[in-house]
């Protein structure tokens, strides 16, 4: 059999799998952990039950969130706890998969040759049982999925990819989703249902205010130093709430609502933003600006979604909604991407760059001058392409990067901020670069507990926006795959390093170190095949580098190519 037929032959949906497949199980904190001293160990393969199916694991995605698994083993916030010396997990969350085998009750849904992209975000009675964290990911040959994937709260987490797609870029879709959930509305714009709200005023505020009814549906509402109108007006405009009246300094959260009126002490704010719930909602309704910066957890912005929204008023209501709270790029504005050169940051520049009515101008910051160089190389034909002027530079200085906003802004401030580098001095730094009205989408992980001052004076004069995402939904990583087979995005382009089953760990030291400027994909059928760049793999083998696309970036071409040199025997033979 040839090269070329070998591929063939496992492209074509599999008849049976090996009884036995090489998996990297995590046992604890540290790479070292990962495996069994160093290496993947074998572990049998089980025959899927009735409400399950068998699946390949064609390729993953390694990403920066392994290293937050790596470094706090049962820690993490997904592992509730969980001892992994005695219960290990598995790393490999942007995954493909083909499926093998079926059991009786998914018969009609799924069949052998059946290619799907795992979506991880799992959640199970509201629970987060993400895959590649609770439920063991997809760095093994073979193994079982369940209801635990398969009928969760929101039906099943995978996304039928068909055959066009490569493996890598099947996997990568899951990242590809994460970039495109966090220009969508993930936080909650409205007051809650049946929730728990806090009204905070002043004595001395003379100003009207008109409540409509933002609070008429609330649970419970405290009042703090409120005039008697405003108390009497919030009392008739929520007749079935519980109506509770506390000194400011006595109140305790959590509040799903709160709604601070006439806003001027940055103390105030700052205590009532902690005091939000997950998903809480922070309403600013006030004509002058507050007495200095806010310092918040703008972790919570990232992982529990709080929002902050305002108006100058009279009208309370007038904060809410997406008309008053956006979360795309401004169509023809400048973009600053903090954190550029990361794979992550390339993503959203990409993105950003190809989005219909996008940004005119879009600034790319990082600290890596190689890095820059690289991503400057491949995305400086896409700018050039669709008539966008990217600027590209390694200025760290904050003065220096005030300058060139101004410059490139007309003095204005960014439109929209977007920051990948994972430290709350970059957030802050490219904060005071943004626009009255701009936006700031916090991309990076930084965890809950991450404190930085914000302008939060902007939200209710002006209408600046301070948003964030985790993860993603099945509904972002379908519009993904959609436009990757409409030819509008190119996931595969983000592969920087491939490797086999057995350079996995190499795989995750690389992610730690920051070796490589884009992603790192490992490919369980494939043996001894090192952690590779693309480059040197160029370099070592003519026949791959011709199947390289455009500034040698990874092509299904170059995948069949690596795929004919280092195929499994056993994943040949049982097909």
């Amino acid at each position: 059999m040839t090269e070329t037929e070998a591929y063939a032959a496992y492209r074509i949906a599999p008849s049976q799998a090996p009884s036995r497949t090489l998996a990297w199980n995590v046992y604890g904190k540290g790479v070292e952990s990962v495996g069994r001293e160093g290496r993947p160990e074998w572990v049998d393969i089980p025959a899927p039950s009735k409400d399950q199916i068998l699946v390949r694991v064609d390729a993953v995605g390694l990403c920066f969130s392994d290293v937050k698994l790596i470094r706090l083993g049962g820690e993490h916030p997904k592992l509730y706890g969980r001892d992994l010396a005695t219960q290990p997990t598995r790393l490999g969350h942007e995954t493909a998969v083909t499926v093998v085998a079926v059991g009786s009750e998914l018969a009609g849904s799924y069949h052998p040759g059946q290619r799907l992209a795992i979506q991880p975000d799992i959640y199970s009675d509201g629970r987060s049982t993400a895959y590649g964290y609770t439920i063991p990911g997809g760095l093994i040959g073979y193994h079982v999925l369940g209801p635990e994937v398969l009928a969760a709260d929101d039906g099943a987490y995978v996304t039928d990819v068909g055959d066009r797609l490569g493996y890598a870029e099947t996997a990568l879709t899951e990242p590809w989703a994460c970039v495109e959930a966090a220009y969508t509305q993930r936080r909650r714009l409205t007051p809650a249902a049946g929730g728990r709200a806090w009204v905070v005023g002043r004595p001395d505020d003379d100003r009207t205010y008109n409540f409509g009814t933002v609070l008429a549906n609330a649970r419970e509402i405290v009042m703090s130093g409120l005039r008697d109108d405003l108390a009497a007006a919030i009392r008739s405009s929520a007749p079935r709430a519980k109506i509770l009246v506390a000194d400011p300094a006595a109140v305790t959260g959590p509040f799903d609502d709160i709604i601070v009126l006439g806003p001027r002490s940055a103390a105030l704010v700052s205590r009532a933003s902690d005091a939000l719930a997950f998903r809480g909602l922070l309403n600013l309704v006030g004509d002058e600006p507050l007495d200095g910066p806010v310092d918040i957890d703008i972790g919570r912005i990232h992982y529990h979604y709080t929002a902050y929204v305002g108006t100058r008023g009279p009208d309370v209501s007038a904060s809410y909604g997406e008309a008053r709270n956006r979360a795309e790029l401004r169509p023809g504005g400048v973009a600053l991407f903090v954190g550029a050169a990361g794979p992550m940051g390339q993503m959203h520049l990409e993105r950003a760059l190809k989005q219909p009515n996008g940004p005119a101008i879009l600034i790319a910051v990082d600290l890596d001058r190689d890095r820059l160089a690289l991503a400057k190389s491949r995305l400086d034909p896409i700018a050039a392409a669709l008539g966008r002027r990217l600027v590209v530079t390694t200025t760290a200085g904050e003065e220096d990067l005030a300058m060139l906003v101004a410059r490139e802004t007309k003095g204005r401030g960014a439109d929209d901020v977007i920051v990948t580098a994972p430290t709350a001095a970059a957030v802050t730094q490219a904060a005071r670069v943004m626009a009255g009205d701009g936006m700031l989408v916090l991309f990076a992980g930084l965890p809950v507990g991450t404190r930085a001052t914000l302008d939060i004076s902007r939200v209710f004069l002006h209408g600046a926006q301070y948003t964030g995402t985790s993860g993603s939904r099945i509904a972002d990583q379908a519009l993904v795959v959609a436009k990757t087979l409409a030819g509008q995005l190119e996931p595969g382009r983000a592969v920087a390093a491939v490797g086999g089953i057995e350079a996995a760990a190499d795989g995750l030291r690389a992610l730690v170190e920051g070796r490589f400027a884009g992603k790192i994909v490992i490919f369980p059928q494939l043996r001894g095949l090192p952690l590779t760049s693309l480059e040197d793999l160029a370099a070592s083998d003519p026949e791959l580098g011709a199947a390289l696309g455009p500034g040698g970036t990874w092509t299904s071409d170059a995948e069949a190519v690596v795929f004919a040199r280092y195929l499994e025997p056993t994943a040949i033979a049982s097909t």
